[in-house]
């Protein structure tokens, strides 16, 4: 079967990572040790997640009229990616993230979204004819928020499949949530979306069942190392993550997310997507930095 387009819409921003022993308390400098600086922003990585695996990808966004920005779309097109409908901000920078990775491979990142937070409605009115040739439409919430409202309503009119990862975290209108075919939030999102603390399967079911009735058709809570709690329909299940030891989990939920796209866009059930997006966050937690830990197909045995 011939996979069918995915269409990802998000940020693009270079990485400055430093490793260190642990996160410094306010107002304390610690002496940290490797400094990396690479590709990142949820969009881009799930765009190279998804291609890396298989996937025919079209990314939407918008960088800055710099460096960093040129940059990135050099690397996306290296990753056979379709960069055509990049927008380019002239007043505002590329989006920079810096991020600290503790030595449990745990990180704190802080992002400045720069000409992320100015993608609209009318940049993505520019890529309408290559929604029009896609299934599948895979957003986040690093881009404005009525920017994805804005996508998800035009999507879901068009019958497309709409796949969101509400990360970073925010509040989302129940008109949003309609337009959803799939959301995957992982403990800590899924408590904010719906109130309901998120650590067993039980209070997983009681979550995802709240986000189901106001409209999502498919709900997968993301559960670190314990693996996918999914709700389709009236059924809900675990689908266990092979065991490894995290080096840095900075790019794991976005490589989650590509290859979840990437198996549900070659017909695969939504269980055999979540096994296959499971192995590729598991294998992309054991390396560091975003896009450079995302794995490529034959890394994965299915």
């Amino acid at each position: 079967m011939n996979p069918k387009k995915i269409l990802v819409v998000g940020s693009s921003n270079t990485d400055m990572v430093i490793k260190t022993h642990h996160f410094p308390a306010p107002g304390e400098t610690i002496l940290g040790g490797r400094f990396l600086m690479n590709a990142g922003g949820k969009g881009a990585n799930q765009a190279v997640a998804a291609a890396r695996l298989g996937g025919l990808v079209t990314f939407v966004g918008k960088i800055g009229d710099d460096i960093f920005g040129k940059q990135a779309i050099q690397q996306l097109e290296n990753e056979g990616i379709n960069v055509d409908f990049v927008a380019v901000d002239p007043e505002n920078p590329s989006g920079v993230a810096l991020i600290t990775v503790d030595q449990k491979g745990e990180n704190s990142i802080v992002v400045a979204s720069g000409s992320n937070g100015t993608l609209s409605p009318n940049d993505f009115d520019k890529a309408l004819t290559e929604l029009n040739e896609s299934e599948f439409v895979l957003m986040q919430l690093e881009i404005p928020v009525p920017t994805v409202e804005y996508i998800a309503q035009i999507a879901a009119q068009k019958q497309k499949k709409v796949i969101l990862n509400p990360a970073p975290a925010a509040e989302l209108s129940v008109k949003l949530l309609q337009n959803l075919y799939l959301i995957t939030p992982n403990e800590t999102e899924a408590e904010l979306l719906t109130g309901i603390k998120v650590n067993d399967e039980q209070s997983a079911l009681k979550a995802a069942t709240c986000l189901h009735e106001k409209g999502v058709e498919l709900v997968i809570i993301t559960m670190g190392a314990a693996g996918a709690f999914l709700l389709d329909g009236g059924k809900s299940e675990i689908i266990k993550a092979p065991k490894v030891v995290a080096v840095d989990t900075t790019a794991a939920g976005d490589t989650f997310s590509g290859a979840l796209a990437v198996a549900l866009s070659e017909g695969k059930t939504i269980q055999e997507s979540i096994a296959f997006a499971n192995k590729a966050a598991s294998i992309s937690a054991t390396r560091i930095g975003a896009q450079s830990s995302v794995p490529y197909r034959k890394e994965i045995s299915n």
